[in-house]
């Protein structure tokens, strides 16, 4: 049952994502890059608390979480669009769209070091997640440092 919601959730995200240029105004790709970089959050959040003793480790619900943050981390980027600089709700920074391919490079690195966040959590060991745990965590401060306003 697990693996047909992981697939329905996988597919709703696939068509979403691939017509990310139908999005009927800014402030919808804004609302949807927001949502799902806060749902991947939350999932990282789980991971982490792991990683660092605060809650007992779950070698099940570390793989399943790091399966979600990984799939999440190819979301968002599409919603970056034209325009959407301009939506005030938004803590993008200009920088975004003043050095897009340093922002891709960005969001690659994220989407790298969470595949192989899944790959750590796979195996099990703790000591793996929490190494991985820390360079996808690194990952993340470093684009929020250059392209997210406090």
């Amino acid at each position: 049952m697990k693996h047909i919601r992981m697939l329905a959730l996988l597919f709703a995200t696939l068509g979403v994502t691939a017509a990310h240029a139908q999005f009927a105004k800014p402030e919808d790709a804004v609302k949807y890059r927001k949502s799902s970089l806060f749902v991947m959050s939350q999932h990282f959040g789980r991971i982490g608390a792991m990683a660092q003793g605060k809650v007992a480790f779950n070698a099940t619900l570390a793989q399943e979480n790091a399966d979600t943050v990984a799939m999440l981390a190819k979301v968002p980027w599409a919603a970056f669009g034209e325009g959407t600089d301009m939506v005030p709700e938004t803590k993008a920074k200009a920088a975004i769209w003043e050095q897009p391919a340093k922002f891709k490079e960005a969001a690659d690195k994220l989407q790298k070091e969470t595949e192989n966040l899944r790959v750590a959590a796979k195996t099990g060991n703790l000591d793996a997640l929490k190494k991985a745990f820390s360079a996808t965590a690194g990952s993340c401060k470093a684009c929020h440092d250059q392209f997210k306003d406090k």
